[in-house]
């Protein structure tokens, strides 16, 4: 008995907020069930995770696909738009050396609740895997007016020589050389330091420091 008075008091104790609520709820429901369904395209970044050390990704990086999506018209107008922005995650636990292709799906593709995916453009991606490989390279000045009102650059010296860099062995191999930035000579004689960044042609070969350097260079008349 006191069970039962309990649960009545329960459901009777502020009846009218609670009566408010439900009818709140059931009009947001009708609005959300009435509103019609439409595709839309977007295009998603890509994330990935879990990389085993001691891998690269050597092929070149997919940043971005395509996603046909479908849902309710006012969740498909507020993608991106101050909630979740949908993405592609890609988890390489258990990768090796070699190829491997990930299709993507909706175990990959992160989502808002009432929206749905259709299909993916492309529907798979490749990816090549390598080991990880570091070496010592030179950093080479750059000039862009060695020859300036009849001023040259009788010598040039870069501190550090060299820098270390890491990335897919076989890109790793293929660099040659780190570039140091530009340097817009003086057109006057003497001797000059500027400190500039070095930086690599292979944007998936990277720097295992800042890479900022000194490039001392005396100017003398032609």
């Amino acid at each position: 008995m006191r069970l039962l008075k309990w649960l009545a008091g329960l459901l009777t104790q502020n009846f009218g907020w609670k009566l408010l609520s439900l009818g709140i709820a059931v009009v947001l429901w009708a609005l959300v069930a009435s509103e019609p369904e439409l595709s839309t395209f977007a295009l998603v970044g890509v994330e990935y995770k879990n990389l085993p050390d001691g891998l690269e990704i050597s092929s070149d990086l997919v940043s971005s696909l395509r996603l046909e999506l479908r849902g309710p018209s006012g969740a498909l107008r507020g993608l991106g738009d101050g909630g979740m922005r949908p993405e592609v995650i890609l988890d390489m636990s258990g990768v090796e050396a070699g190829e491997r292709t990930f299709e993507i799906g909706a175990g990959n593709v992160k989502l808002p609740r009432s929206v749905w995916l259709v299909a993916a453009m492309p529907p798979a991606v490749r990816f090549r895997f390598e080991r990880s490989e570091t070496r010592t390279v030179e950093v080479k000045p750059r000039f862009t007016n060695d020859e300036n009102n009849g001023y040259v650059v009788a010598q040039a010296a870069v501190s550090p020589k060299t820098v270390e860099i890491a990335g897919p062995a076989s890109r790793v191999a293929k660099v040659g050389a780190a570039l140091a930035d530009a340097i817009d000579v003086a057109a006057r004689a003497g001797t000059f330091e500027y400190q500039v960044n070095a930086y690599l042609e292979d944007p998936q070969v990277r720097f295992l420091a800042v890479p900022r350097v000194t490039v001392t260079v005396t100017v003398k008349k032609k």
